[in-house]
């Protein structure tokens, strides 16, 4: 259907941290793109097996993967790998991102930075941290401003067939956002580019907790009435979220936000869709866990956003349900019953007040306050948390 692939100018060596199912597509994407591509995994036995086949055991196990690829690992790539690589693509769960640039970061030559991609979707628990936090917390303010962010609705299982996808592709730094662009786009892989990487990791991390609730009501009977009131009423509340934090509310508009959004809650292929789907068929959270075979991120991004969504003071009852259902036992019909039952109300109401757009003032100690709880004292009401200080 589509022409020859793209040949890029120039090939870019890439390291992609994380071999799970979107790193691994993403690892061939590239691949196939005509980049040398280095595909880290924490597992010795993977790492051989993939070298000796070409073939993911644990994803993707149809597709055989671009000769392009060379596994490593389980060992951290050191300061002379990390040194001939263009590009850092991190695909790992939000969890162990902190604890991952810790660790490369001191190997990290500062006069070649690589180009930083970040892919995870989710919120890092008890910190109530976006990515971003972590790389100004981990790495400095200077290469946060550099890291670039993708993310929209794009199944692993599409993307190595060559479906058509698009996807947004967000920097605080335009040219780190059309690099990574050039970097990935081909005839049937679309880039968007973009200035919010606050409002794209929210969407990102969001839409998963979305994607439990239909999930949920699909597997309790709910039809297609349910599932449209869900999918608007929570992009309703990813907006409310993402405007007190300082996004753009038109990003929540864009691929990265109702795109994902609708594609998560609307596909028994979702992860975190299948784990709502069996919580509405009556199976308990930790079963559907022990067998799921891969991370929901949706799971543990629903604790840190009920944090978020309390310090925030936002209204967000479908979020706020749905951490009741997983960590605090509440029975899913009471809970149905409940927002079912709540007051009539405005149907668009944003915040008459939030937090700016990120801004460079006050950057170098802003993640550092925030994590002592003392970041709130100047800021204007109602918003009650700041976003990382980062444009300009």
């Amino acid at each position: 259907m589509f022409p020859s692939q793209v040949t890029p100018v120039r090939t870019s060596n890439v390291l992609v941290l994380g071999a799970g199912n979107f790193g691994s597509c993403l690892a061939d994407h590239l691949g196939e793109s005509g980049h040398p591509v280095s595909l880290w995994s924490r597992k010795a036995p993977f790492v051989a097996h993939f070298n000796a086949t070409h073939r993911n055991p644990d994803y993707l196990k149809d597709h055989h993967f671009s000769h392009n690829i060379q596994a490593v690992g389980p060992d951290l790539p050191d300061a002379k790998m990390l040194k001939e690589m263009d590009v850092l693509l991190f695909a790992i769960p939000t969890q162990a991102v902190r604890a991952t640039l810790t660790q490369l970061r001191p190997n990290m030559d500062e006069a070649k930075l690589p180009l930083l991609i970040f892919v995870n979707k989710g919120i890092e628990i008890g910190t109530q941290a976006l990515t971003l936090e972590i790389i100004v917390d981990t790495c400095g303010p200077q290469i946060a401003r550099a890291a670039t962010f993708i993310s929209g609705p794009s199944f692993a299982t599409e993307i190595v067939r060559r479906l058509p996808t698009s996807v947004s592709v967000a920097s605080l730094s335009r040219a780190e956002a059309q690099r990574a662009s050039d970097l990935f786009h081909q005839p049937w892989f679309r880039c968007y580019t973009g200035a919010d990487p606050v409002g794209i990791e929210l969407a990102g991390a969001l839409k998963n907790i979305y994607a439990i609730a239909a999930g949920l009501a699909d597997g309790l009977g709910f039809e297609n009435n349910t599932r449209a009131s869900l999918i608007t009423r929570g992009l309703a509340e990813m907006t409310r979220i993402g405007v007190c934090y300082g996004a753009n509310p038109l990003t929540f508009l864009g691929l990265a936000g109702v795109g994902d959004l609708f594609l998560t809650c609307s596909s028994p292929a979702s992860r975190n869709y299948t784990v709502g789907y069996r919580l509405g068929k009556g199976e308990s959270l930790q079963t559907i866990l022990d067998t799921l075979g891969s991370v929901a991120e949706g799971v543990t991004t629903a604790k840190g956003v009920k944090k978020l969504i309390d310090e925030l003071g936002v209204d967000a009852p479908i979020a706020t349900g749905i951490y009741e259902g997983l960590y605090e036992g509440k029975d899913i019909h009471r809970g149905v019953r409940e927002l079912m039952s709540r007051p009539p109300s405005d149907e668009i109401n944003l915040p008459d007040k939030a937090g700016g757009p990120v801004k460079t003032d006050e950057l170098d100690n802003a993640a550092s306050r925030r994590r002592r709880g003392a970041i709130t004292a100047h800021l204007p009401p109602p918003c009650k948390r700041c976003p990382l200080s980062l444009s300009n």
